[in-house]
């Protein structure tokens, strides 16, 4: 795809949508066809690391000891020990609190166990589930990985969709991000192009505008 088409769909979901108080993001959707998504090697779940990330996204790392020290550091926006994570064990909507103001979720290896059980059934099924960091592993590595890939991921639709950067990022940053996106996508798909129906491009409040 010409990157100049990129750049002309994004102008134009930028100028249409109405601007508001805080940085919208601009999201990507892509719909597929001549998909069977009855067949389990159909299933769409893919990381994409996007050069150029997608604007500030809050961390929270699950760790203990010299790790914990590590990760707050590092820059992490919150840790929870061993300790904290079981005095909140039972009560859903605290756990929920404590989680909900976080995009990304890492946690030391030998927590995970606890961890599955404490805020695996929230955040399982959101495709949010914490990236093992073994104890020795460099953090602050881990954290800037983790903050520049999205998930791409098809659920019970012939489609997908994913934040692609900030409203505050330029349009070159986010072609490149876009890119990164299709590339992944495509080396998936059996018949690559021939797979996608049609993509839109949109900002958080406004409409989407036709890409392919």
């Amino acid at each position: 795809m010409p990157r100049e088409r990129i750049l002309e769909a994004l102008r134009e979901a930028r100028k249409a949508a109405p601007k508001r108080r805080f940085e919208q993001s601009i999201e990507l959707m892509i719909n597929l066809k001549d998909i069977d998504l009855k067949r389990p090697e159909n299933r769409i779940n893919l990381k994409v690391r996007l050069p150029n990330g997608v604007g500030k996204r809050r961390v929270l790392v699950f760790a203990s000891g010299d790790l914990a020290l590590r990760a707050r550091e590092a820059g992490a926006d919150e840790v929870i020990d061993p300790n904290e994570l079981q005095s909140i064990a039972g009560d859903k909507k605290e756990v929920k609190r404590r989680l909900k103001d976080y995009d990304l979720f890492l946690a030391e290896a030998p927590l995970m166990p606890l961890i599955g059980r404490i805020v695996g059934p929230i955040l399982g099924p959101r495709g949010k589930m914490p990236t093992r960091v073994p104890p020795q592993a460099s953090i602050r590595g881990g954290m800037e990985r983790k903050r520049k890939t999205i998930l791409l991921r098809r659920r019970d639709k012939p489609s997908v969709m994913c934040i692609v950067g900030k409203e505050g990022m330029s349009d070159e940053e986010v072609a490149e991000n876009i890119e990164a996106v299709f590339s992944t996508l495509l080396r998936t798909l059996k018949k690559g192009m021939g797979n996608i129906k049609s993509a839109y491009l949109k900002l958080t409040m406004g409409p989407a505008v036709r890409l392919i």
